[in-house]
């Protein structure tokens, strides 16, 4: 999927204040990029990644205790594997 992360959040906007590095800032406006479009990804990416982490945690002990079965019992239906 090549969407911008900030495409799955659609919807209205909302207004807000951002606290940013005053020479990024200037930068981004001498090389005409949209703040808040640079933002929104930004945040997009990193809610991403956040609920991508919480997904491992959550999910950790299921493939722990997979990982465990194959050690003991090897893969399933490996007997029929042609290579």
């Amino acid at each position: 999927m090549n969407r911008r992360a900030s495409e799955i959040h659609e919807g209205p906007k909302r207004a807000t204040n951002l606290s940013l590095s005053e020479s990024l800032v200037w930068e981004a406006r001498e090389l005409s990029v949209n703040l808040s479009q640079a933002a929104e990804d930004g945040i997009a990416r990193a809610v991403a990644a956040a609920r991508r982490a919480a997904w491992v945690e959550r999910n950790r002990p299921a493939m722990e205790s997979w990982n465990e079965y194959v050690r003991q019992n090897g893969l399933p239906l490996e007997d029929l594997s042609l290579f």
